[in-house]
């Protein structure tokens, strides 16, 4: 019988088998990870109205009549495990939802890591679906390929459960994708949206102030270039001026509009607003927290005492690794730039969560003097920094000095799996994107790890061959010098 696939190569003919990547692709638990997600992928029932051809017998005899039904049947996914796979490769390698998709076309061993038999010369999925599968795994779905990872070094042995109990937890601050956030740029981005809204709602303006705005722009970086602080001032005060007459014609023109008009200018009305009232003042009002990006109004302004980057505009990100092997086993996004030792709880039940698989929690907690004053709110597990350093034991603070490793694991993070700059949108990007993060680095530790494991027992044997070599060479010297029992010394 003919086969299509009779003279295609397989691509474990193609790679390496002993490949890292390889080697994950047969030790991840996908069956476990695709039944666990399925469950949140249950199609609803869907009714899509479609044309049916019946036989219909007239005067002229037997025709098609063409009626309409209706059918339950859609386009059809793409395969969980070519989904999550490439989820884990987006982190793992530092790519982007375009760039994934088209690595993975070039690349037979990532083909073979998300379950193809054979090289396939096209692109798993549209750049969109990765944006829509991530909108339906929710948090609670990225969390299970972030727990998943955590066991397989377990059953792996890469780690010891025991391992597991003694943590390592700081918060780092992950960069949204805005620009930075100016008063004269923020109050230009308002006017060009508010102009927009009013374009699209049907109301006209009498005056857009196109040409004065862009003017007034670029004087406003010239004159904060030049540190002219008083013109600067006065620019802003002219563009808050502008964004305001703008803002009040279209409140006065939109009484004569639609509800459903009114309210879609309703949100541009009050980000407008809010950006020309914070321009006006230097300090946030306690409740009313400045408005940093038009399309993001999530983001923070956190300051971490850097001297190269005094204000980081993002979210607060906490992160919990193992205090010997560096396995990171918890990453979470906090909203609203709240204290370190208030996150902690938190960090710390989800890390329970993902670990509670390895039936194993965290006992000890390893952490800077931005968590002191949170034991009463953690009384499961022992808190260790170095504001006791008096009342440590010395195995405390021989275990204290791991603290920093954690540093690195950060840099990690953000230079090799996309942690530095957040392109997803609102709060929940910023949940999700953390814990992909997190997923794709412990990917990353696993293909070292096994690297590292593969490596070790070849170099034993080739020093137990070299040792073996070393002892014949040593009798074969011993047999020549030594003289046969029963035989004369030859005498010159």
């Amino acid at each position: 019988m003919h086969s299509e696939d009779f003279f295609r190569l397989r691509l474990e003919h193609m790679i390496d088998v002993r490949h890292p990547l390889a080697v994950l692709a047969q030790r991840m638990p996908w069956q476990r990870l695709e039944h666990a997600i399925a469950q949140r992928l249950a199609r609803a029932p869907r009714s899509q109205a479609v044309e049916a051809l019946d036989d219909a017998i007239d005067l002229f005899g037997e025709q098609r009549a063409r009626t309409r039904r209706t059918s339950r049947a859609g386009r059809p996914r793409v395969p969980l495990r070519i989904m999550i796979s490439l989820l884990y490769l987006k982190h793992a390698f530092n790519e982007s939802d375009e760039g994934v998709v088209q690595r993975w076309r070039d690349t037979p061993r990532w083909q073979y890591f998300s379950g193809c038999a054979y090289y396939e010369d096209r692109l798993p999925c549209d750049a969109t679906t990765l944006v829509k599968f991530r909108q339906w795994l929710g948090e609670e779905g990225v969390e299970e390929l972030l727990a998943q990872t955590i066991n397989v070094a377990v059953e792996l042995e890469l780690i010891e459960p025991q391992a597991l109990e003694h943590l390592v937890v700081d918060s780092t601050v992950q960069h949204k994708a805005i620009a930075h956030p100016s008063d004269s740029r923020l109050l230009e981005v308002a006017r060009v949206k508010l102009v927009a809204a009013a374009k699209n709602a049907g109301v006209q303006l009498k005056q857009t102030f196109a040409k004065e705005g862009q003017r007034l722009r670029r004087k406003a970086a010239g004159y904060a270039h030049a540190r002219q602080f008083k013109r600067l001032r006065r620019t802003i005060e002219r563009q808050a001026t502008i964004v305001g007459r703008l803002a009040r014609e279209i409140e006065r023109k939109a009484t004569a509009l639609t509800q459903a008009a009114r309210e879609a200018l309703g949100e541009s009305l009050a980000k407008a607003q809010q950006i020309m009232a914070q321009s006006r003042q230097r300090k946030a009002n306690a409740g009313h927290p400045k408005l940093y990006a038009w399309h993001a109004p999530e983001v923070d302004c956190i300051s971490k005492g850097k001297a190269r980057s005094p204000y980081e505009f993002g979210v607060k990100v906490g992160v919990a690794s193992t205090l010997q092997h560096n396995l990171v086993v918890g990453a979470r996004a906090f909203h609203g730039n709240p204290y370190d030792g208030h996150t902690l709880w938190a960090q710390l039940e989800q890390a329970t969560i993902l670990m509670q698989d390895n039936a194993v929690a965290p006992t000890e907690v390893y952490v800077d003097l931005g968590y002191r004053g949170v034991e009463a709110d953690n009384p499961q597990v022992r808190i260790v920094h170095r504001g006791r350093w008096r009342c440590l034991s010395r195995s405390d603070r021989r275990r204290l000095k791991r603290r920093q490793a954690i540093e690195p694991i950060i840099g990690h993070l953000k230079a090799d799996c996309r942690m530095d700059r957040c392109h997803l949108k609102g709060e929940r990007g910023d949940r999700l994107h953390a814990v992909l993060c997190a997923a794709g680095y412990n990917i990353r530790w696993l293909l070292r790890m096994i690297a590292k494991r593969g490596i070790g027992p070849l170099v034993a044997v080739l020093l137990r061959l070299l040792l073996r070599l070393l002892q014949t060479i040593e009798q074969a010297k011993r047999a020549l010098t030594t003289p046969m029992p029963g035989t004369l010394r030859a005498v010159g």
